[in-house]
């Protein structure tokens, strides 16, 4: 089973993620820090404040191999971010193409309950590979809702609450 922990941009997914991982179980790092490690490296364009829709096309391409390998090793792998997440800054972006973006959408599925990090300012934090603010922050989130359960997946939103405390909650809802 595939299941994805998305949401808030500096609402602790990385860090759940982190835990998860560090109980043993299987997981996938954000691709968009990734893409944006690689691209400030080699000096590349596509970073989300210079050209966000190479990035988010980037995202997406990550995100479905990910998936792909994912699906093969046929363990529970937990994500952070998806194709959704790329999927819904590409509606945002060029929303002419909103149909055909979102016909990806079916073909490529996760569990069916996503857990979603909901807006915590208390936590949120500028680093070098997340340079918008909060505002964009809790933007993104409301677009990402809205795209997720468009695409058919049910929301559970995570708690507000320690590390520990996120993790057994997230572990209580697998299936």
């Amino acid at each position: 089973m595939l299941y994805v922990i998305s949401g808030c941009s500096g609402g602790g997914k990385s860090t759940l993620i982190d835990a998860l991982s560090e109980r043993g179980f299987n997981t996938s790092k954000e691709p968009g820090r990734q893409i944006v490690r690689e691209e400030q490296t080699s000096g590349g364009e596509a970073l989300p404040w210079n050209n966000p829709v190479a990035f988010s096309e980037r995202c997406a391409e990550l995100s479905e191999q990910l998936h792909d390998s994912a699906s093969q090793s046929g363990k529970v792998v937990f994500f952070d971010r998806s194709l959704v997440d790329a999927i819904s800054a590409l509606i945002h972006l060029e929303p002419d193409r909103a149909e055909a973006y979102s016909q990806r959408l079916q073909q490529i599925r996760y569990a069916s309950t996503v857990f979603m990090a909901p807006p915590w300012p208390e936590i949120y934090e500028n680093d070098p590979e997340r340079r918008h603010g909060f505002e964009e922050a809790v933007a993104e989130y409301d677009r990402l809702v809205v795209t997720y359960a468009r695409a058919g997946y049910s929301i559970l939103l995570l708690p507000k609450s320690s590390i520990a405390k996120r993790t057994n909650f997230v572990l209580r809802h697998v299936e």
